[in-house]
């Protein structure tokens, strides 16, 4: 972040906000810097508890006496919680012996206290010596990036930081996975569930498509029947909250809406969706995945069994999206599944097997991706032929090779170097409809 005066605009009006923006800006910077002062003194606080408690027995019972004893005393002056101020020098001291890069851009004002707090939960999780590189990479990486934006590039970051593979740590943290319930006010309870992400993300999706639905027809039944019909008066948390219990009890939801006799209604038909991006090289060295991990979209890195797993058994194409090789800029993307439209105009082009000669018809032979799609061929009609099953196994198989040329032309090469070209049989040219009047047309000047 900068706090360089903006310079000011002639029209009046956007002179008056762009003062207010300079002075918003200004005193976030001031706020920035006395917020990472107290956070040192917190820190230094902790840190003379620490030093009394050294020699003495049972030194980590002694040394969280120490953090009690100076926490009730700042706690008393500044008449707040003991336990909360306990909690703040904690996290002061984690920040400032862990995290010493982001501590001091927070005081120069380049940070505010989200980008912060991004980065010490994303950094954390690393082994100690690992955390000092993250935080030079960290503050960085934070320039120009919202605290959302910048906690999906940290997740990435820390990743490539770990000693330890993903799929490693998620087979540990797969034994963590547990059910409780946290008792709350007014006969209210947490019911949480400690799952793998990709499975919390999916029964999240689906609750969110089935309580969209319910609010639909909610919609729809109060349109029709009007005043005479009791409200639903549900937000949509309430809703999902609903369809969750009657899932977990029932097995289906029974209050379902969308039920028009005493077979099932649409909710059960739901399903969850979650968004998975798989780097290529990933799943080929996933011993390496944590130099580019996979990632579910808006929540993290996930192992590379479980996206792999993803990729086996789901039924749906995946969208290859090829990028430059430096910048990581998206450069074009497509998928091995093919549209309609493109088998309707192969169809119409190709007619036949476009080996040269043979005849065997289209609707016969397999589409096959002329140059390799697994190895960058995109899946398009200036890449798609139709060969019959004895010409594709001839062209993956042996020494033949086949190029093709704008028009769909395929120029197909022997083992012995001689060139074979395969055209598309041309359509017979458009008929033209004559008026009844046997007079005949005048032919043009440059025609007898």
């Amino acid at each position: 972040m900068s706090f360089d005066p903006v310079p000011t605009p002639p029209h009046e009006g956007a002179s008056a906000l762009s003062s207010v923006l300079v002075e918003v800006r200004g005193v976030d910077a001031e706020l920035a810097s006395a917020e990472a002062r107290r956070v040192r003194a917190l820190a230094r606080a902790g840190h003379l508890a620490l030093d009394s408690s050294v020699g003495v027995r049972a030194s980590s019972k002694a040394a969280e006496l120490a953090l009690r004893e100076v926490a009730s005393e700042i706690a008393a002056a500044s008449f707040l919680s003991d336990r909360s101020v306990q909690a703040q020098i904690g996290r002061a001291m984690t920040l400032t012996d862990d995290f010493p890069v982001t501590l001091d851009a927070w005081e120069a004002g380049v940070l505010s206290r989200a980008h912060v707090r991004v980065i010490v939960d994303a950094g954390t999780p690393l082994p100690r010596d690992r955390r000092g590189e993250f935080d030079v990479l960290a503050v960085a990486t934070a320039d120009g990036l919202s605290p959302g934006r910048l906690k999906t590039r940290l997740a990435a970051l820390a990743e490539s930081l770990q000693p330890t593979t993903l799929a490693e740590r998620h087979q540990r943290g797969r034994g963590t996975r547990c059910v409780r319930v946290v008792a709350g006010e007014d006969g209210m309870s947490d019911l949480i569930a400690t799952l793998p992400t990709v499975l919390a993300v999916g029964i999240y999706d689906r609750l969110v498509q089935q309580s969209a639905a319910i609010i639909d027809q909610r919609r729809d039944a109060s349109t029709t029947e009007g005043a005479e019909a009791a409200p639903d008066t549900r937000t949509a948390d309430q809703v999902r909250a609903d369809i969750l219990a009657d899932l977990l009890l029932t097995a289906a939801p029974d209050a379902d809406p969308t039920r028009t006799d005493d077979g099932p209604g649409t909710l059960g038909a739901i399903r969850a969706r979650v968004q998975v991006v798989v780097p290529a090289l990933t799943m080929l060295r996933p011993g390496e995945e944590n130099s580019d991990p996979a990632d579910l979209v808006g929540h993290g890195p996930i192992d590379t069994a479980t996206a792999r797993a993803l990729a086996e058994t789901t039924t749906l194409p995946w969208d290859r999206v090829i990028t430059h090789p430096v910048t990581g800029e998206v450069l074009r993307t497509d998928t091995y599944q093919r549209t309609t439209a493109i088998d309707r105009h192969l169809r119409a082009r190709d007619r036949h097997c476009r080996w040269p000669g043979c005849i065997t018809p289209a609707a016969r032979c397999e589409v096959d991706h002329t140059h390799d799609w697994a190895l960058g061929g995109p899946t398009d009609v200036t890449n798609l032929a139709h060969l019959c099953q004895r010409h594709h196994t001839q062209k993956q198989f042996t020494r033949w090779r086949v190029h093709q040329h704008p028009g769909g032309i395929l120029e197909w090469t022997s083992p012995t170097g001689r060139a074979y070209i395969d055209e598309t049989l041309p359509y017979s040219p458009a008929v033209r409809f004559l008026p009844d009047d046997p007079t005949p047309e005048p032919p043009p000047p440059d025609r007898p």
